[in-house]
């Protein structure tokens, strides 16, 4: 399996960030990283499906 790079990567607001907030993350189309859009030379936090699915399933149970 080849590594996530993200480079060439076409991130986009998730739909869960608040307008207008300075709290706001982007999500890249359809992969599982993160960044902050305050800071995109920053780090990137990358989750293979089964990770984020059991990360949103966890939270849902909550």
């Amino acid at each position: 399996m080849t590594p996530w790079s993200p480079e060439g990567a076409v991130w986009r607001k998730s739909s869960r960030s608040a307008n207008g907030s300075d709290n706001d993350c982007v999500e890249t189309d359809g992969k599982n990283a993160f960044r902050d859009s305050k800071n995109p030379s920053g780090g990137v936090l990358v989750f293979s499906r089964e990770a984020y699915r059991s990360f949103i399933d966890a939270l849902n149970k909550q």
